[in-house]
């Protein structure tokens, strides 16, 4: 039995209809002459009139011969092959089993043509390549594919669906050139095509597209001007190019756009000034030229504009804020933020009552806040921090009361905060830090029940901390830190069920720590470090389940270390430090992460640190040693003299190493043994293993050195560094390693088992590193090991660590000097030891190193220290900065006429750096901020001033936070603080705009959020 086709019976609905009525006129033609037929022609009237049914039973039978599915469908099922993940979002796109490619999803067609009118796949997760069967859609009007994962470059062919009118490919990744085919779609109203990676220069004959209302091209890497014809289009309303690549200058025949009602170039390479003739723009409303680098000053007609939003932040624009801009009565959003502004806030932009957001932050203004300004009614935010403002905070400030937001940070202000502040009952953020206020906290915050951010740091108050602090109930962050207060904490504090951060350190607190701190559930930050508090460590603490920073250091705290703090899980940050703590310190739990540092300064604690007064692993306060102890100790340190003497005479009687060394003036061979390992075996049983140094065992070269294999019987491999004797310096550089290395201990700093003074060169030997060095993971020719970004941040973390103990647990602190990829090495466990203190240096506490000649690894050099020759901790920083970059991008530091550095710099001038990935970093992070997080550090540790970089301590902080999984081996919290959520990225009107450093006193802590700035913040600084 047949089953008709969908388009066959679509067919046979259609012939239904209208053979009906051709036969009903037939009859009607012909009726005078069946009327004149005889009753036997009559008859065969009869037989005629059953000829109908019959032909439509003909119809039925003759339709399944019909084609199953048209061209259109054909074409559509091409598209679907293009695509990837589809078999759940198009499964019912299947031309077996429904030919009906009308109903499929997505797509509408034409009721009477049944051909595809619209095709709508949006935010389906779409993989795979826009198919050039796109063209055979010849009366396509709508396609929108947005928010997929298309990738390759957008079909010619689409020039072929001149009916189109609104198409949408945003949102996908998408590169190559926009098609100039484009140009053909004359229908084409509405194109979208933001947020891919198209590339190369905006078409110009997108011009020729005459109906054209919306282009939006923002967020791709378009290149080049924006073309001068584009002005002409009289038809165009909404012009997106933001975050792109482009250059050149604004046109003065921006205003022939008389249609333009959204223009924004936001983020772009745009130079020149605002055009004069910006006042003609009389249709604009939103006009956005932020970040771009425009200069010059602002030009006094673009009071003419009736803009709702004039956006100017993040360029070079110096002068004066042009009075005129206070007659723009329509502004709802003014930012002139972030430029080089100078001169006072004019008074008259208190006319703005239909304003809502005032941003003026991060210029050179100066002069007091106008009063005025509290006549604009509608203000929501007002931010003015980071300039010079003085003078008093105005009270008719007091009268905003839909005041969201306000920040005074970084300014010069002085006097106290008015009472009439608390009228602003929306207000959800107060920050002042980094001023000269003084007085005390107004008791009438209580009622700013909104308040979730207040922050007084830096100033000049003083006074007691208000009990009523403790019923603004949704405040979550709280710093009073590096002011005058002085009293008891009130327990009060302890009621903020919703405080993550509380900061009271540098006052002149006193008493004893609430013990309602215990009702903190959600804090994760307490630090009440410098100052003068008393009593005990309240047990309530370890009730803190998300407490992860706790700093109590440089107070007069007595007692016991409570055990309850080992229940404190999320804790990864503990500083007891210079107390009056005694007993054991619990070796519990999150214990067994934190390091001497933590502890020190308390003379009657007990811990594993040089200077504890007792052993924290026996019951005893103190260790009494028995005279058979005594007796036992001495004994072994005879026999460990012995076995080292009769290893030396060994040596000494060997034979000669190697044919015609004889000549060379030097003494027989002689071997020093710094760790008992090595200790069985002699000068003769290394050059036999190693065949006399044979070129075979040879693993690795430097400039003055060649590093060989060596595998002794009964021990592990070892690497044998010979140093050169032919080289003038090489006696002072085998004296330093050996001065430095063999001092020193810690997991990261690859460890020196003794040296030999032969004939054939000094040789050091040192323990063997399975996974060679960092430079032979990332740019050896072999490249084994694929690093993936945990094993990358492993490394980093490693490296760092090492490196913050040569700078300050080592005394005197020990400077590397030449930190680089090949000088760290990787265990069997991908852990990274420091290696080559060839040209390491000691220094004092008090002072820097000044050198005749700089010494280090071109593209590793601290260019301060190449300038001055001035020679300090930072320059190690500096240079661990590039093997951070290195590990982020997999690029080397210098590779033929390419800088590294410099490269990174121009990319973070674009905000592009995360286009300089590794693929491989890219692939394996889960969240790719985190790699963001690490690039702003990186860029921090290179800073162009010294005082400006973090400390090594600093830097190996910030990595822990970043370490994605507590289960990890190396990963030190058991659970790490989402630093994602207090970081302030540059333009972001959420909390003040951090500097990129708080220059504090070197023992307090930094918070980790303040290396995480914005590229632009970072690089702005930075030598280029």
């Amino acid at each position: 039995m047949f089953f008709p086709t969908v388009h066959a019976k679509r067919l046979l609905l259609s012939l239904s209809l209208v053979l009906p009525s051709i036969f009903s006129a037939f009859l009607f033609f012909s009726a005078p002459t069946f009327y004149t037929m005889e009753r036997g022609i009559g008859k065969r009237r009869t037989h005629f009139l059953l000829l109908f049914p019959a032909m439509e039973l003909m119809l039925l039978f003759l339709c399944p011969l019909a084609s199953p599915i048209t061209d259109e469908g054909q074409a559509l099922m091409k598209i679907k092959a293009s695509f990837s993940n589809v078999a759940d979002v198009l499964h019912d796109w299947d031309d077996v089993h429904n030919d009906d490619f009308c109903s499929w999803r997505g797509v509408l067609c034409d009721n009477v043509s049944l051909t595809v009118l619209s095709l709508n796949l949006s935010s389906l997760n779409l993989g795979g390549e826009i198919s050039p069967a796109i063209g055979d859609l010849g009366n396509l009007q709508s396609i929108d594919l947005q928010g997929n994962k298309l990738a390759g470059q957008i079909p010619d062919e689409i020039g072929n669906c001149d009916s189109l009118i609104h198409m949408d490919l945003s949102d996908n990744q998408l590169y190559g050139d926009i098609p100039f085919s484009i140009s053909r779609l004359k229908q084409l109203v509405f194109l979208n095509l933001k947020s891919n990676q198209l590339t190369g220069p905006i078409p110009s004959t997108l011009t020729q597209l005459p109906n054209l209302k919306t282009l939006d091209l923002a967020r791709n890497r378009l290149t080049g001007e924006i073309p001068r014809l584009l002005y002409w289009n009289e038809v165009l309303q909404y012009l997106g190019l933001r975050g792109n690549l482009l250059s050149g200058t604004l046109s003065p025949g921006i205003c022939q756009l008389t249609g333009l009602w959204y223009f924004d170039v936001r983020g772009n390479n745009l130079t020149g000034t605002i055009p004069d003739s910006i006042g003609n723009c009389t249709n604009f409303e939103i006009l956005d030229l932020s970040y771009n680098q425009i200069s010059g000053e602002i030009p006094y007609n673009i009071g003419f504009l009736q803009v709702a939003t004039l956006s100017l932040q993040g360029n070079r624009l110096t002068g004066k804020i042009p009075e005129v801009i206070g007659l723009m009565q329509a502004l709802a959003i003014l930012d002139l933020s972030e430029n080089e502004l100078t001169g006072p806030i004019p008074p008259i932009l208190g006319n703005l009552s239909f304003t809502g957001k005032l941003y003026l932050h991060g210029n050179m203004i100066t002069g007091p806040i106008p009063p005025e300004l509290g006549n604009m009614s509608k203000l929501s935010y007002l931010q003015l921090n980071d300039n010079q403002l003085v003078g008093k905070i105005p009270d008719e400030l007091g009268k905003l009361e839909h005041l969201f937001e306000l920040n005074l940070a970084h300014n010069h202000l002085e006097g106290s905060i008015p009472l009439n502040i608390s009228s602003c009952t929306a207000l959800n953020k107060f920050n002042v830090h980094g001023n000269h206020l003084s007085g005390s906290i107004p008791l009438s915050f209580r009622s700013l029940d909104s308040l979730t951010y207040l922050n007084l740091s830096a100033n000049n108050f003083k006074g007691s901390i208000p009990v009523e602090l403790g019923h603004i109930i949704n405040l979550d962050t709280l710093d009073l830190s590096n002011n005058k207060f002085s009293g008891h904490i009130p327990g009060s504090v302890g009621y903020l069920e919703h405080l993550l951060t509380l900061n009271l350190n540098r006052n002149s607190l006193e008493g004893l720590l609430p013990a309602e701190f215990g009702n903190l559930r959600s804090i994760q930050i307490i630090d009440i470090s410098f100052n003068h508090l008393s009593g005990s460590i309240p047990p309530e603490i370890g009730q803190l389940q998300n407490l992860v920073s706790l700093i109590l250091n440089n107070n007069d705290l007595h007692g016991k270390i409570p055990d309850q703090l080992t229940n404190c899980l999320s804790l990864n940050t503990l500083n007891v430090s210079y107390n009056n703590l005694s007993g054991m310190v619990p070796l519990m739990r999150n214990f067994s992460r934190f390091s001497a540092d933590s502890f020190i300064g308390n003379p009657f604690l007990c811990g594993n640190w040089l200077g504890s007064i007792c052993d924290p692993y026996m019951p005893k306060s103190r260790v009494i040693f028995s005279r058979a102890a005594v007796v036992c100790l001495t004994i072994g340190i005879i026999i460990t003299l012995a076995m080292v003497t009769i290893a030396i005479y060994r040596s000494s009687q060997s034979k000669q190493l190697i044919k015609g060394s004889s000549g060379n003036g030097q003494g027989p061979p002689k071997l020093v043994i710094l760790h008992m390992g090595l200790a069985i075996h002699t000068i003769d049983d290394i050059m036999r293993v190693t065949e006399n140094l044979s070129e075979k065992y040879i693993i690795g070269y430097g400039a003055s050195s060649t590093v060989y294999k060596c595998v002794l019987k009964n021990s592990r491999p070892i690497a044998i560094k010979r140093l050169y004797n032919q080289h003038p310096h090489n006696s002072r550089e085998f004296e330093t390693e050996l001065e430095t290395v063999g001092s020193i201990r810690h997991r990261n700093l690859v460890t020196l088992h003794g040296y030999a003074l032969t004939p054939v060169g000094n040789l050091l030997f040192y323990e063997y590193m399975e996974n060679g060095s960092l430079w032979d993971l990332l740019h050896g020719p072999l490249k084994k090991v694929k690093l993936d970004w945990e094993a990358r941040l492993r490394i980093a973390i490693g490296a760092a660590e090492g490196l913050a103990y040569l700078h300050h647990d080592c005394n005197p602190r020990i400077i590397h000097r030449d930190i680089k990829s090949s000088n760290i090495l990787l265990d069997e466990n991908f852990e990274a030891h420091l290696s080559d203190f060839g040209i390491a240096k000691c220094l004092s506490a008090t002072r820097t190193h000044a050198s005749t000649f700089v010494l280090g690894t071109i593209g590793y050099i601290d260019p301060e220290y190449a300038r001055t020759s001035r020679l300090n901790e930072k320059s190690d920083v500096y240079s661990y900065g590039i093997v951070l970059l290195e590990l982020l991008t997999g690029k080397k530091a210098v590779d033929n006429d390419s800088n590294l550095h410099h490269w990174i710099l121009s990319k973070a001038d674009s905000n592009t750096v995360m286009d300089t990935v590794d693929p491989e970093v890219y692939v394996t992070c889960v969240d790719l901020a985190h790699v963001r997080k690490a690039f702003q550090l990186a860029l921090l540790c290179t800073k162009r001033n010294p005082s400006e970089r973090p400390t090594m301590h600093e830097v190996a902080r910030v990595l822990a936070s970043l370490v994605p999984a507590p289960h990890k081996v190396f990963a030190p919290p058991a659970k790490a603080i989402d630093y994602a959520q207090i970081v302030i990225p540059k333009g972001s009107h959420g909390h003040q705009h951090h500097p990129q450093m708080d220059r504090l006193q070197p023992q307090q802590k930094y918070s980790d959020d303040q290396w995480f700035v914005h590229f632009e913040d970072v690089v702005s600084d930075s030598t280029i």
